[in-house]
């Protein structure tokens, strides 16, 4: 699901300093935000899953900083997007990885690294960059993207973890780069979000229908997607290849604020609070932006590649962190925030 974080509001980022570097043996083929995932396991854990050059999948212990298992060549090619899930049917932890060249998705059992689900050649026309999964009435699914030139793509599918596919989405035949999902609690419904060199759109999952298209102009890649329950208004925040963000009215469709962030393209953003978002872009820094004001309150400069993936956690002893990834070769690094 879409990360929906719980937050200490009176945390302020502005003094957040490199700790150390995780790794350097990390690869990210694309600037596609999901390079890796983060998540506290079923055995409460604290765990980052990466790929690294050779197409392996490495899980990293955060706790107890050492690399615990490597699944060697879990793909043919270049991973994309790795995304992890905790499957509450089986109460076990379930991780996702997607090669865009190869076509393939697969999902694994942490449990075992049991690779329990290979569906290759996913699509017919074209490639997948992105997938997800989704909980909906008490069954599991993945939800799986189409990327290509070709005009007459594919709609999004929907699989369960049999590799059955279950339907497909109408109107969704998009050349989508990511794709993930949210669940409204206080109508119950699960929505699919994705974008693209245009556009994002919403899908009612249930009824099977757009629910909304968040346009503003031409050609700027949604590489990222967030939405947040402010209380009052559920807000769907955006990332773009022109360098804005764009905050939008999630239910109403309606554009509500557009922050200049950057000059250049940008990859991944990330909330640290309701006041304030991470930013990284091909600036080679991490930008952080006040959210009601609108403006940059700093910019830290201690990168040597585009920022493609940024993630905060709570660290069971630095408490709320960072965790950056740069393109291609590069290092994971992990921030703390010394206001704390």
């Amino acid at each position: 699901m879409i990360n929906i974080i719980n937050n200490n509001p009176d945390s302020n980022p502005s003094n957040i300093q490199l700790l150390k570097e995780i790794t350097k043996d990390s690869y990210a083929c694309f600037g596609l935000d999901n390079s890796f995932c983060i998540f506290t396991s079923v055995n409460n854990q604290l765990y980052i899953v990466y790929t690294n050059i050779n197409f392996s999948i490495i899980s990293y212990n955060l706790i107890n900083n050492i690399a615990e298992i490597e699944i060697k060549k879990a793909h043919d090619e270049d991973i994309t997007n790795l995304r992890h899930f905790y499957d509450r049917i089986n109460n076990t932890d379930l991780i996702l990885s997607v090669s865009f060249l190869d076509n393939d998705l697969k999902v694994w059992d942490l449990d075992n690294w049991e690779c329990i689900l290979n569906i290759k050649n996913i699509n017919n026309i074209g490639n997948i960059k992105s997938a997800c999964f989704l909980y909906d009435n008490n069954q599991n699914y993945i939800i799986s993207s189409n990327c290509s030139d070709n005009s007459n793509r594919e709609p999004i599918k929907v699989f369960d973890l049999n590799g059955n596919k279950i339907k497909e989405i109408n109107d969704s035949c998009d050349d989508t780069i990511f794709i993930d999902t949210y669940y409204d609690k206080k109508s119950s419904i699960n929505y699919i979000l994705t974008g693209n060199n245009c556009f994002v759109k919403s899908y009612n999952y249930n009824e099977n229908t757009v629910y909304h298209k968040y346009f503003d102009e031409k050609y700027y890649d949604q590489t990222c997607i967030i939405i947040k329950d402010f209380g009052d208004i559920i807000k769907l925040i955006e990332s773009s290849g022109n360098g804005y963000i764009r905050i939008w009215d999630f239910h109403l469709g309606l554009l509500l604020n557009k922050i200049k962030a950057s000059e250049v393209y940008i990859y991944s953003i990330c909330l640290w609070s309701n006041d304030y978002l991470f930013v990284g872009s091909r600036e080679k820094a991490i930008i952080i932006i006040e959210l009601k004001s609108g403006t940059i309150i700093k910019k830290i400069e201690n990168n040597n590649k585009d920022i493609v993936t940024i993630k905060k956690i709570n660290h069971p002893q630095y408490g709320e962190c960072l965790i950056t990834k740069g393109k291609y070769d590069d290092q994971i690094k992990l921030w703390i925030n010394n206001n704390i």
